[in-house]
């Protein structure tokens, strides 16, 4: 049995850098995550907040932040209990703007598990989803 992978690809009209800085600005990543208390940099802890209630919900160690190229972080939520996952975070140029890549391995592979894999790859999705919203948003003239 293979530990199950999420994998997420989208498309931005955005420059690198500034989806980097979505990536790891605590106030862009509060437009379309959750909110740490800190810029995510290399060695730091990774720790990202309700938005609205306050509550520690993600926490991790943020192991690699080359920008604006590629991050990746451990990745713990309470429902993992001691289990630590990676997620990667690719950024590459295409012509008009920004491919983001997502990798979340060392997800839990038991069957009693499936449930908690099909709740990160929904949650994914949905942020994926505000994260574009966010960086795709109109300029008032």
């Amino acid at each position: 049995m293979t530990n199950p992978v999420l994998r997420k690809t989208i498309f931005l009209r955005a420059s690198r850098a500034e989806v980097w800085d979505y990536l790891t600005n605590p106030e862009k990543l509060a437009k379309w995550f959750h909110a740490p208390k800190q810029t995510l940099a290399e060695g730091k802890k990774l720790e990202m907040y309700g938005t609205t209630s306050g509550d520690l919900l993600i926490w991790g160690d943020v192991k690699v932040a080359r920008a604006p190229e590629y991050l990746e972080h451990t990745f713990t939520v309470k429902p993992m209990g001691d289990a630590v996952s990676l997620v990667k975070w690719t950024l590459s140029d295409v012509p008009g703007g920004t491919q983001l890549s997502l990798e979340h391995s060392g997800l839990p592979a038991a069957a009693e598990a499936f449930d908690l894999v099909l709740s990160l790859d929904k949650g994914w999705d949905g942020h994926f989803m505000q994260m574009r919203e966010a960086i795709h948003e109109p300029v008032p003239a």
